[in-house]
């Protein structure tokens, strides 16, 4: 009878599967689709589960099959991740008049990064004061303690390491192991060694010039092949909204989150916040917060369902580009290192709500200003380094308590709802990474405001712009004649 019941519900994602195919067929606009794949993955999710339970066994097999199309969507775009890198960032540097814009570019983007991941800090401290939240006055279960004994283990390995040996983590020893994604770091090694064949190819430019008028093209022509590899694979980002949020809301359970809905809800506050607050970036920027927010919400729909920044990446690179207007350069090093440095949700706001509901518990007033400073500047110091993959949050948290002197193993009082906050921090990460470009992008004019502007929903100017037939002057951009659209 399982798995009859179970064949029964994977005809059912099949079928909803079927109607977005034919929204497709009917050009019905991609974010339309992303909108509606969530909507009914969580009215999917919640039948499953109010018919099953969260922890039978129809659930059970049933998302094993779910996870052919939701997992499978995401190994596609990790598959995409480090060519869409590579190529774009070599690109970018070959393009570029002179070397001096890289600096600019890293420096802007970092430091947008940073500064935010600051004012995130702030955010969860303000938010976790007004709510009272205190991790005495939650009680302790069996899955509570087993969390706790294992993150004061992680908390052992990671007391091996230093802030500097963490650093130098971040470069590439062996650039070819990186490109397999061997190491949390590896999307980062790889921004670094492409960073060195462009500079060294502009460098050679004066002495080699037919060389690297060569060399120049075959990137271009790698970058439009796998530009259009990815334009594919986002192609099927509805279906995988619709498995991934029926997976979640379907497995999630009711009690564990009314257990813990305070603290759920004082979460949820401060990444409100701090997403109103990349708002009013765009607007001292002079950008359209409203635009924005039309044009990126596939982008955040996929990041909150799917929990993982750096499987957003070819999303996030793509909207900035195509969708805004943002120079590829710009878009990929913003994208890429917000999957690893200054990520708002998992290493700013999480961590400091943590620790002021921590405080309480070894005799530490919350209020010290004195703590409170510390707090901040320990937030930002380390996040750097953070995996852009489920759990950044919990390596964030290890860092930022052990740092602070404070018990890391009552963070593991909040287990039951992490899957449900972390959906959350994951899209407000992948808005920090968007809004670092479109700031860089704006104060070196390296965006197309008339695509940023354009009320197109998809693509923006609706049209691809390849790389070898564009000509960027400051704010234009000339359009290639007889081009076709992203997104089908």
């Amino acid at each position: 009878m399982t798995a009859f019941l179970a064949v029964v519900n994977i005809v059912g994602l099949l079928a909803l599967i079927g109607l977005l195919a034919f929204m497709q067929v009917k050009h019905v606009s991609f974010s339309k689709r992303v909108f509606l794949a969530l909507g009914l993955g969580i009215v999917y999710g919640a039948i499953l589960q109010f018919s099953y339970g969260a922890s039978s066994d129809v659930i059970k097999n049933s998302v094993d099959w779910f996870n052919v199309v939701g997992n499978g969507y995401v190994k596609l775009l990790q598959m995409i991740i480090i060519p869409l890198i590579l190529v774009s960032i070599i690109s970018g540097i070959i393009n570029l008049q002179n070397g001096k814009s890289l600096g600019k570019i890293s420096g802007f983007t970092i430091g947008t990064l940073l500064v935010t991941v600051g004012i995130a800090s702030v955010v969860g401290i303000t938010v976790a004061l007004l709510f009272g939240l205190n991790a005495t006055d939650i009680l302790a279960g069996k899955a509570e303690i087993d969390r706790g004994t294992a993150l004061n283990t992680q908390l052992a390995d990671l007391s091996k390491t230093s802030f500097a040996a963490r650093l130098l983590d971040l470069l590439p020893a062996n650039p070819f192991q990186d490109m397999t994604g061997a190491r949390p770091s590896s999307t980062i090694a790889v921004v670094i060694f492409a960073a060195f064949i462009g500079v060294a190819a502009l460098k050679s430019r004066k002495k080699f010039p037919e060389q690297m008028d060569s060399f120049q093209k075959f990137v271009n022509v790698a970058q439009i092949i796998v530009m259009r590899v990815v334009q594919t694979v986002l192609r099927l980002t509805p279906f995988g909204v619709l498995a991934i949020m029926t997976r979640v809301v379907a497995t999630t359970s009711p009690d564990a989150i009314l257990k813990l809905i305070k603290f759920v809800g004082a979460s949820y506050v401060a990444l409100a916040i701090m997403l109103t607050i990349h708002m009013l970036i765009l607007v001292a920027f002079r950008l359209n917060p409203l635009t924005y927010l039309r044009k990126a919400f596939p982008v955040l729909s996929f990041a909150f369902s799917s929990r993982s920044s750096a499987a957003t990446l070819p999303l996030t690179v793509e909207t900035q580009n195509r969708k805004m207007g943002v120079d590829i350069g710009v878009a990929n090093f913003a994208g890429t290192f917000g999957t690893s440095i200054g990520q708002n949700g998992c290493a700013g706001i999480y961590p400091s709500m943590l620790a002021i509901m921590i405080a309480p518990t070894v005799g530490i007033n919350p209020l010290d200003p004195t703590f409170l400073i510390s707090l901040v500047l320990v937030v930002i110091v380390s996040s750097f380094g953070i995996a852009g993959v489920g759990g950044g949050a919990t390596f964030a948290s290890l860092v930022v308590l052990s740092s602070m002197g404070l018990p890391v193993a009552l963070a593991g009082l909040l287990v039951s709802v992490e899957p449900l906050i972390d959906m959350g921090r994951t899209a407000v990460n992948v808005s920090d990474s968007m809004i670092s470009g479109l700031v860089t992008g704006r104060i070196l004019k390296k965006i197309d405001v008339t695509v940023y502007n354009s009320f197109d929903e998809d693509t923006g100017n609706g049209e691809i712009i390849e790389a070898d037939a564009v000509k960027e002057t400051g704010e234009t951009r000339e359009k290639v004649a007889g081009a076709k659209p992203v997104f089908a």
